[in-house]
């Protein structure tokens, strides 16, 4: 009697471990206690599910504490299943609801599901933040370089979260919106004595379309002369025209002196020719006395005429080119 009373209450307790193992009663009394209708069958289900039980009916009580009546265990299951993380979907929705702000359970779980983090953008949309850009460099009309940094306050637009732009493309517009500021600008001067207008400029261009982000405002926090840019940029001009005039005056000089030399060679040649054409004039007159075409008295005459034009031409030169030679 005593052996089967034992096994009786064995099989009672273990009985009740696989119970209360699958079927978390407690947790039941907790959701009951809490307003939350569930039932045991239900918790037992998500068990076969794979899905927390705890985690759903917490997300439910703290909903129903909030009074928000579109969030459901089905829906909290299903995006649970497909990856997303329900503890943050409901906190996002519970705080737009007491900003009061119109944030739909499915568009707070899309928002989620697509990789954001739902709560951070809503707690940005009651706190704005401010997102510093990193140093902007421009050059104004007059050549002048300005190195400006600028704050730029935003707050997350609920409705463009999905699909919607970071801040890096707001980094990237605002910068842009300033070096277009200063490059318009007529005077590095006018932009240090009114860094506003560039404030008024590049939030009047609409900034934040297709981003995640609404654009409150843009202030410059600081703005410092830089290089002149105009001056630096003539001094390479007229550096570059005095390589350029350099070469041509070289490529000149190259094209006299090899004109020189080829005169020169030429004029070689021609003295060559004559000293040439000299040598065979003995040869000549030796041939004509051999033949008897020239005597000596021609030869005689021949030496006379040469040697009184030599006279003449140096009777006809000017006495300095007499004193030179």
């Amino acid at each position: 009697m005593e052996l089967s009373s034992i096994i009786f209450w064995s099989i009672i307790f273990v009985a009740a471990v696989i119970f209360f193992h699958y079927v978390p009663f407690m947790l039941w009394i907790n959701a009951q206690v809490s307003g939350v209708r569930i039932s045991l069958v239900q918790l037992f289900l998500m068990r076969i599910r794979k899905v927390p039980p705890t985690k759903i009916v917490n997300c439910l009580i703290e909903a129903h504490k909030a009074g928000l009546q579109d969030v459901k265990r089905d829906g909290l299951e299903a995006h649970y299943l497909a990856g997303g993380h329900i503890e943050r979907v409901v906190h996002a929705l519970v705080s737009a609801s007491k900003a009061n702000m119109q944030l739909p359970f499915q568009m707070a779980t899309a928002i989620d599901l697509a990789g954001r983090d739902v709560f951070e953008a809503v707690q940005m949309s009651v706190n704005p933040k401010v997102i510093d850009t990193p140093p902007v460099t421009a050059v104004a009309k007059d050549g002048i370089q300005l190195i400006a940094k600028a704050r730029v306050t935003v707050r997350a637009n609920i409705r463009q979260l999905v699909g919607g732009a970071g801040e890096d493309t707001v980094l990237a517009r605002v910068g842009e919106g300033i070096v277009s500021s200063i490059g318009s600008a007529e005077s590095h001067k006018s932009v240090l004595e009114n860094p506003d207008s560039i404030s008024k400029l590049v939030l009047s261009k609409g900034l934040d379309d297709g981003t995640a982000f609404e654009i409150l405002s843009i202030d410059i926090a600081d703005i410092d002369g830089g290089k002149n840019i105009g001056a630096q940029l003539q001094m390479d001009q007229a550096e570059a025209d005095k390589n350029i005039a350099q070469a041509k005056a070289e490529e000149r000089r190259a094209m006299a002196i090899a004109q020189e030399q080829e005169m020169r060679a030429k004029a070689q040649e021609a003295r060559a020719k004559v000293i040439e054409a000299e040598a065979l004039v003995p040869q000549a007159m030796a041939e004509a006395f051999r033949s008897g075409n020239l005597g000596i008295m021609d030869y005689y005459r021949m030496q006379n005429m040469q040697a009184d034009t030599s006279m003449r031409e140096n009777i006809a030169k000017p006495a300095s080119e007499s004193k030179k030679k």
